[in-house]
């Protein structure tokens, strides 16, 4: 009898600033919203809840929803408005300039999920140039309680994003094996209600015009 080889769950990379941005429009919105639906008089409930209707979703689109999932067989990108899912043997590379991407079979896919920052990648910049001219610690430094040292790593380091893309390059070289055809899929139920809303918005805003 032969034991099958354990399963993983997939590696997931999401932004924390951008989860953290969303939920705090969200609350924002549904306060406002909320606020002028309940105490609105006239037209004013109708036009919050077309305008919510429209905001929420976009809120959603491009703060809560955008992640990358890596699995032994798949790449799977969720971003704001669709969902690519790529079998790593058509992953050409994955690469991070000033924003993180893949290519594969010729086609080129943002990755909403890994962004890019300048500041993060200058940091470990000069963090690797200390450690190159052989000044691997910090600089001690004079605060309140007296003298006290910052610690630094003795280890190279890497921007957040370039430390992602690094380990999706690896994954996909690792699975360069694995068959299957890349697919895409709209995200309706983000599509949907932002369509809808985004109509009466214009329909209430009109009407009230004529």
């Amino acid at each position: 009898m032969t034991s099958e080889p354990p399963t993983y769950a997939d590696r997931c990379y999401r932004s924390g600033a951008a989860l953290a941005g969303g939920v705090l429009l969200l609350a924002l919105a549904a306060w406002l919203g909320g606020d002028a639906m309940i105490r609105g008089e006239g037209r004013t409930p109708v036009v919050a809840a077309a305008a919510m209707l429209f905001a929420v979703p976009l809120v959603v689109a491009f703060t809560l929803r955008p992640a990358v999932y890596a699995g032994p067989e798949r790449l799977r990108i969720r971003n704001p408005f669709r969902t690519v899912t790529l079998p790593w043997a058509t992953v050409d590379t994955v690469r991070a300039g000033y924003s993180s991407e893949v290519i594969a079979d010729g086609k080129k896919y943002q990755l909403w999920a890994i962004p890019v920052s300048l500041r993060d990648r200058k940091k470990a910049q000069r963090h690797n140039e200390r450690l190159a001219s052989g000044r691997p610690g910090g600089q001690p430094m004079r605060g309140l309680l007296g003298m006290r040292h910052i610690e630094d790593s003795a280890t190279e380091r890497k921007a957040p994003s370039d430390e992602a893309v690094a380990e999706l390059r690896e994954l996909a070289e690792r699975h360069a094996d694995s068959t299957g055809t890349p697919s895409a899929r709209w995200a309706y139920e983000i599509l949907a209600p932002l369509v809808v809303g985004g109509i009466a918005l214009v329909v209430i805003l009109a009407s009230v015009r004529g």
